[in-house]
């Protein structure tokens, strides 16, 4: 096998140069980090049910017309993807309080907020990601208001869409976040749903028990993350009810 060229290594993920001008092959680590990398392990076959699960939603996504940068999944750990100029921002959507938002106002997780709430936080590992505003977005340029005001919109059209696919499988979708690429067709930008979709990203708690699905299982020591991540895969079908995670170790 051809040793390809690495383009990147985060946390979780490794992306490298597509077979094709203008593509990235995204590999998913099964690295777990915390606390901003300050928790960290390898919980293996979780960058197996993350490459699912991401292709999953991204694939619904395009489906409804929400554009992401999913292409197709390649195999058990990779997808191939659109290259993209990543926005820096983190965009957060909550629907109920949890995490950082309960710490900082003081409200009880759990709590079914009025309406979504969407944040914006800048994307710097060695800043802890803060959180920002429009006005610093506007102020230091990552983002044009017309940038702004189409962010607002994907992240809500993701929220609509993934609030009612987890509630029809008894899961509460309880926040999430996205990142967001700028493509150019014919010269002209477009922004479109990038980075995943994944537990790594929400928070995604058991309708009837509030049990956790998601990494906070990790951050808290709640238990086996994978069995906690292969049961969002069974209930969506995405693997089977009776199936156990294979678990391969790829060359790279």
């Amino acid at each position: 096998m051809a040793r390809r060229n690495k383009i990147y290594e985060g946390k979780a993920k490794i992306l490298y140069e597509g077979p094709e001008p203008g593509t990235i092959v995204q590999y998913f680590k099964d690295d777990a980090t915390a606390f901003n990398a300050q928790k960290k392990d390898v919980i293996e076959g979780k960058g197996v049910l993350n490459n699912r699960l991401s292709e999953f939603f991204m694939t619904g996504l395009n489906q409804i017309g929400v554009p992401t940068h999913f292409i197709r999944r390649l195999n058990m750990r990779e997808q191939l993807v659109r290259a993209c100029e990543i926005i820096p921002l983190e965009i957060i959507v909550r629907n109920f309080a949890a995490g950082s938002m309960s710490k900082r106002l003081g409200i009880e997780e759990g709590t079914q907020l009025p309406r979504p709430i969407v944040e914006y936080c800048f994307k710097n590992d060695e800043l802890g990601d803060p959180l920002v505003t429009e006005e610093h977005i506007a102020a230091f340029g990552w983002a044009s208001q017309q940038d702004m005001d189409d962010i607002l919109s994907l992240a809500l059209r993701v929220n609509d869409y993934m609030s009612g696919l987890m509630y029809g499988v008894g899961i509460k979708l309880i926040d999430f976040k996205i990142e967001i690429g700028r493509v150019y067709e014919n010269d002209y930008p477009r922004l479109i749903v990038a980075d995943e979709i994944s537990p790594d990203s929400c928070r995604l708690w058991d309708i009837e028990t509030g049990q956790k699905l998601d990494k906070d299982v990790f951050r808290r020591d709640l238990g086996s993350l994978t069995d906690a991540y292969s049961e969002v895969a069974r209930r969506l079908g995405v693997i089977p009810k009776t199936s156990n995670v294979v678990k391969p170790t790829l060359i790279n």
